[in-house]
């Protein structure tokens, strides 16, 4: 079983930055990706990004490339979610989500192990 616990969520203003991460535990050898998803109150669970454990090539949404970054550190186990430019529609609850096996979609049923979430929310 593995365990991922996110940190690091807070109230920023527009244009400001934030960076989230994921901690990984337990049985954490053998995770193939990792993602970041997000949801705002009444609506879906939306895919934000994901990074290869291996590799660390990373693949995002549209509505955040080039304003999110994502990283790891295999050390640690921890993968970091970096927000710059935030706009008040990121506003959500982020989850970090892994597998453990070959997985290069975006949805959240491809993903076996979920964090709690943490609350980022972004004042205009």
């Amino acid at each position: 079983q593995v365990q991922l616990v996110e940190s690091g969520g807070g109230l920023v203003q527009a244009g400001g930055s934030l960076r989230i991460s994921c901690a990984a535990s337990g049985r954490s050898l053998g995770i193939y990706t990792m993602a970041w998803f997000r949801q705002a109150p009444g609506k879906e669970r939306d895919f934000v990004g994901r990074i290869s454990w291996s590799d660390g090539s990373t693949y995002y949404a549209d509505s955040v490339k080039g304003r999110f970054t994502i990283s790891r550190d295999n050390a640690k186990s921890t993968v970091y979610l970096q927000m710059n430019s935030l706009k008040p529609e990121d506003t959500a609850v982020y989850f970090c989500a892994a597998v453990k096996r070959f997985y290069g979609g975006s949805a959240s049923s491809g993903y076996d192990y979920w964090g709690q979430g943490t609350q980022v929310t972004v004042s205009s």
